[in-house]
């Protein structure tokens, strides 16, 4: 409990100590007129209250990933937190201030636009099409997971149920995406964000009562695999694939220009986007020493479930467990509300980063209903595949962890390339350091993981540290031959 501890501290600094230094880096104007403001459309450029903006980034950008990502990362032991709150501070928090405030910069446009400014023409292509797929993989498995759990709250969590209520939210998806953004999201979504945190505040503050035996920094970071089953996954890459959302996640700067286009003021951004990716970190916090619990301290039996329980069951019998029944409803409200959310702004990303690329205003539904359309039906497909095969959720889930990091990848390295164009010294390196190290990671897991590659995992520490060399000196070239032309 003390490592959970020293990691709760360490995060709430890093907001107030490195986050003010990121924010200076970037110098946000106050005076300078917003998206919000200068191209108001009432649909997706719509002036917000701060406090608004904040819960529906924060929710947006939750998902699953800082609960179930969190609850499966535990299983490689203290690591965990190590990784939850370095990945944080200095990585995802980073990615999604500079991505967001780009955002601002730039009128509000997505993510493949901003990687096309700073990254040529090409990658934004690549981005484009590579960004569409991924946010389609996160509506199918947004659906498909809230899907689940709803299933098994309701006691018949059989394959009937799951499709039933997987329909049932997919049409809600159609419904939110096509309406304009503060008739839906604007409205209840900062409810559901408030249900959210008590989960995280109510479960740390059990953590804090029950003071349960956890893993310690001090214990050694590995060993902690062959306990849980995992010894097949190594630390590097699989725990920074596995931990994404309440770490590092690409998907974030997906989501993050849907709130460049409500923000007002410049100045509101450290607290936004940095200050929502590091309230992240605390829910994958929370979640991460409720299921160290779990595996190493006897938690399961204490629960009544299996040692390897998926991370839904973990969430629904802690929940019923620690927080009662009153506490258990607003908690897996939260759960099953948070995957949801971001499922549809997933689509709602998708939808106006296609419209930015095609140049086509979105004003009016029939616009709207050019790319929703199409759109929906491409994800009708992959999630029915989702659920008539098997394996499909998890395969699925897999390619969507390190699509995931890849995009956060293209994200960094477009930041950096920003950073030394704005003539800001040597402070490029917030940004190249996490870049170098995410593009390691993520080169690896492709390449090792049965979904990959499937070269020997013996190679994964010298396929990382060589990709890491590489990549710096590929850099410095073309930094220095673009001083020489200069």
């Amino acid at each position: 409990m003390f490592s959970f501890l020293i990691s709760i501290v360490a995060l709430v600094l890093g907001y107030f100590v490195y986050g003010a230094f990121v924010e200076r880096v970037f110098g946000p104007d106050p005076k300078r007129p917003t998206p919000a403001i200068s191209k108001a459309d009432g649909v997706d450029f719509i002036a917000m209250p701060n406090w608004k903006v904040f819960m529906i980034q924060f929710l947006n950008i939750a998902g699953t990933g800082p609960i179930f990502g969190a609850i499966m990362g535990a299983k490689f032991g203290p690591s965990s937190f190590l990784w939850i709150v370095l990945g944080c501070i200095f990585a995802g928090a980073v990615h999604d201030y500079f991505s967001g405030m780009l955002s601002v910069r730039h009128g509000g446009v997505g993510q493949p636009e901003l990687v096309g400014t700073y990254l040529g023409r090409r990658t934004k292509t690549v981005m484009l099409v590579f960004t569409v797929l991924l946010l389609m993989m996160v509506g199918s498995v947004f659906v498909y997971s809230p899907a689940v759990i709803l299933g098994d709250i309701a006691g018949d969590g059989n394959r009937m149920a799951i499709m039933i209520w997987v329909v049932a939210v997919f049409l809600y998806y159609i419904v939110a995406t096509l309406l304009p953004i503060d008739k839906i999201i604007g409205r209840i979504y900062p409810i559901f964000a408030v249900a959210l945190l008590f989960m995280a505040v109510g479960l740390m503050v059990c953590l804090f009562v029950k003071w349960p035996s956890l893993p310690e920094f001090w214990d050694g970071l590995s060993g902690w695999t062959a306990k849980t089953g995992i010894q097949d996954q190594p630390i590097f890459p699989c725990l920074f694939i596995t931990i994404a959302c309440g770490a590092i996640s690409g998907f974030h700067a997906t989501q993050s220009p849907l709130m460049a286009r409500c923000i007002k003021n410049e100045k509101m951004g450290r607290p936004i986007f940095y200050g929502s990716m590091i309230t992240e970190g605390l829910v994958a916090l929370v979640w991460a020493a409720v299921a160290s619990w779990v595996f190493y301290d006897g938690g399961a039996a204490q629960l009544g479930i299996p040692a390897n329980s998926a991370a839904p069951s973990i969430v629904t019998a802690v929940s019923k467990s620690w927080l009662g029944a009153v506490g258990g409803v607003l908690a897996v409200l939260g759960v099953v509300a948070a995957p949801i959310t971001s499922g549809d702004t997933a689509f709602r990303s998708c939808r106006l980063i296609i419209a930015d690329f095609l140049k086509l205003e979105q004003k009016s539904i029939a616009k709207r209903l050019y790319i929703a359309v199409p759109l929906f039906v491409g994800s009708a497909l992959l999630l029915w595949y989702n659920i008539a095969d098997a394996n499909g959720f998890n395969t699925i889930w897999r390619y969507f962890g390190w699509s995931n990091q890849t995009l956060a990848v293209f994200t960094l390295w477009a930041i950096t390339v920003y950073l030394v164009q704005s003539k800001k010294g040597a402070w490029y390196f917030v940004t190249l350091l996490p870049a170098l190290f995410m593009t390691a990671v993520c080169t690896t897991f492709i390449l090792v993981d049965k979904v990959g590659f499937r070269l020997p995992q013996t190679l994964a520490p010298w396929i990382g540290i060589g990709t890491f060399v590489i990549a710096t000196i590929l850099f410095y070239l073309w930094k220095n031959r673009k001083n020489h032309v200069r």
